[in-house]
């Protein structure tokens, strides 16, 4: 399931700024069954257009969930129209300033550890292939240089043309564990950037991993900037 745009995220944790959201939320979440917006409204002595106005508010920011179902046990003509119904959405919603893809990391780590574990390869090259796979798979058959633009700016990398062709990527998704692991991470991370290049239709070649200290000797580095950059063609 992909997830949202950063900017998607961060409108979405920003709707809980409002009390009566959150108390709504937090009652919705804590529910054994999905709730009504009657239920809601009554639970919190609130009119119920304000409590349908903010429950919908959260299924657009894709913090709660809609289905539709008959209550009562009564079935067929005349008994009534589905109620509406909410619940608390299965995907999680989460956002950092700057961006990070912490949740990438960890899949691709737990998918190397249980190939190590279960072949017996090393860690390391198994991790390679998981994140090289990842990145084929996140292309999602689209091709071009639009599409793979598209696909780093999804994932978090801000890419930005390098003024010749080639993109420079000014955000490192995996900053925090990077600063203490950088030759996994790195690794980790130019195999999923060349996946992804593979499965947009662009060359993998192009996707230059460069260590870190190699980035800051060269002054081109910025704080938080990824360690490696597309080339031109």
């Amino acid at each position: 399931m992909s997830r949202l745009s950063w900017a998607g995220r961060i409108a979405a944790l920003a709707s809980l700024g409002d009390g009566t959201r959150r108390a709504l939320f937090a009652f919705v979440a804590a529910a054994d069954a999905p709730v009504s917006r009657n239920d809601a409204a009554e639970a919190l002595e609130l009119p119920r257009s304000t409590a349908s106005f903010h429950l919908d508010r959260m299924v657009h920011d894709g913090l709660l969930a809609v289905e539709f179902r008959k209550l009562g046990g009564r079935e067929g003509p005349g008994s009534g129209r589905p109620a509406k119904l909410y619940r608390a959405a299965v995907q999680e919603v989460a956002a950092s300033v700057p961006e990070r893809n912490y949740d990438l990391a960890a899949e691709l780590l737990v998918s190397a550890i249980e190939e190590s574990a279960a072949g017996g390869v090393p860690a390391r090259d198994a991790l390679v292939r998981s994140a090289r796979a990842r990145g084929q798979g996140a292309a999602g058959g689209v091709q071009g240089a639009a599409a793979f633009e598209q696909l780093l700016t999804a994932e978090g990398y801000r890419p930005e043309d390098d003024g010749e062709g080639g993109l420079v990527l000014l955000n490192c998704p995996f900053h925090r564990i990077a600063a203490g692991h950088a030759d996994v991470v790195c690794a980790m991370n130019g195999a999923f950037l060349g996946g992804a290049a593979e499965g947009c239709g662009i060359p993998p070649e192009r996707v230059e991993a460069l260590a870190v200290e190699e980035l800051r000797k060269s002054g081109a580095a910025r704080p938080g900037q990824c360690c490696a950059r597309i080339r031109p063609q």
